[in-house]
């Protein structure tokens, strides 16, 4: 057992604190506080941006700790928003305070080579699937 008691619980945190990890590398951040926000940040336009089937389906994939925030304060009703690129950008940069140190493009460029490295690539493959073109080409 962990120090938690679970070890579900000692599991998520290190799986999350990996993900924290690569996003941080990837985008040159200095601590994981900023990588959990540009990920949140990305995680909650790509949700926004999926049918719901599609974004439970990813959900399923996510560790458990960051499930929570992919989930936090979703409200499926009125989705997917039909946003295309400035939309989906803006939303990026709306949801996290360094938006004015890192260009929304570069952060979603790196999330999704994160979730492209973490998820199934059948799942990367029906999540680009229901994308239109330009936000499918911010994959890798």
């Amino acid at each position: 057992m962990t120090t938690s008691g679970l070890d579900t619980f000692g599991s998520t945190l290190q799986k999350t604190h990996m993900w924290l990890n690569d996003v941080a590398s990837r985008l040159s951040l200095d601590n994981r506080h900023q990588a959990y926000l540009v990920l949140r940040a990305v995680l909650h336009a790509l949700r926004d941006r999926l049918t719901v089937e599609e974004a439970v389906q990813l959900g399923a994939q996510l560790p458990m700790l960051v499930r929570g925030f992919y989930y936090e304060g979703w409200t499926p009703t009125g989705k997917p928003l039909k946003w295309h690129m400035p939309q989906f950008l803006a939303a990026i940069c709306d949801s996290h305070p360094l938006c004015g140190e890192l260009d929304p493009e570069r952060v979603a460029r790196a999330v999704f080579k994160v979730l492209a490295t973490r998820v199934s690539e059948g799942e990367i493959d029906d999540v680009k699937h229901v994308l239109p073109k330009e936000l499918r080409g911010l994959w890798p």
